[in-house]
């Protein structure tokens, strides 16, 4: 659910504006790029037995997304994340992700004791994960061979949650998707543009970084060295989901053979896009 006002907004303001209600998070939002870009991308969470859920899993499979996969709770309802943009970007969110959290390990399985992997026939695809996983399964993912042979690409869905990731950074084929304010946070200290931040991820262990900064250079490092590119500049009409949006179109531009450089295009058109363009 976002709330969208067309002015600058401070706290406590109460202004008219649009809401609007859609499928989200950062895994499904990835999800649904890969499907456009003629993909079969199948998804893992947890979902209420609620009418809400029923929903949800209907337009995600409308949208092209398999959710064969996804663990029904009987427990919670289906979560919901809310989100307050104003001119100046997002003011404020909140993610309800009790129902994911409860799920731990049931949201795994499909990946674990099959049908989609085993611990001694390891998935070897890509696997968007995101910090909405609770901690301790954020852990077990960096540890468990069933794990070992993905090819990991993890965002940590908001900077109140990038401390989570950490579990994940040594995966020897992780890519890390943050901003750099998300960086900092993880990194534990502030950094003065994107590639100090990129570079300090990658002598910390991890495999590959791409380290967004607003309009300003985003940084692509791996130990082999760093590729930086400004974003196309565009008018900012909507901010939720840009990150999500770079993240699988890089991975598209990738699987489809591109150049580091080309992916990285790829990736900030796409994000550039998206942010200027109004959500029906």
């Amino acid at each position: 659910m976002i709330g969208r006002a067309n002015r600058v907004m401070g706290l406590g303001d109460d202004v008219p504006g649009r809401i609007t209600r859609r499928p989200g998070g950062v895994a499904l939002n990835v999800a649904v790029v890969l499907a456009r870009s003629g993909l079969n991308p199948a998804v893992l969470g947890a979902v209420g037995r609620d009418v809400e859920g029923d929903a949800l899993l209907a337009a995600c499979s409308a949208m092209g997304v398999d959710t064969r996969h996804v663990f029904r709770s009987p427990d919670h309802p289906t979560d919901i994340y809310m989100a307050v943009e104003a001119e100046q970007g997002l003011v404020a969110a909140i993610a309800d992700a009790a129902g994911l959290e409860a799920a731990g390990p049931a949201i795994l399985a499909p990946l674990i004791d099959g049908p989609l992997g085993r611990t001694d026939a390891p998935f070897d695809g890509i696997v968007a994960i995101d910090g909405n996983l609770p901690p301790a399964l954020l852990s077990d993912i960096a540890q468990h061979p069933a794990f070992a042979a993905a090819d990991l690409r993890i965002s940590p869905a908001s900077p109140g949650k990038a401390e989570r990731i950490a579990h994940l950074m040594g995966h020897p084929r992780a890519t890390v998707y943050v901003n750099r304010a998300e960086a900092g946070l993880i990194a534990g200290r502030a950094f003065g543009d994107a590639s100090e931040a990129a570079r300090t991820l990658i002598a910390s262990g991890v495999a590959r970084a791409i380290v967004t900064d607003g309009g300003r250079p985003t940084v692509f490092a791996t130990a082999d060295g760093c590729i930086s590119q400004t974003p196309p500049p565009v008018a900012v009409a909507h901010v939720t989901g840009a990150g999500d949006t770079l993240m699988a179109a890089h991975i598209v531009a990738e699987r489809a053979g591109a150049s580091r450089d080309e992916a990285l295009t790829a990736a900030l058109r796409a994000a550039a896009k998206h942010i200027s363009t109004v959500p029906a």
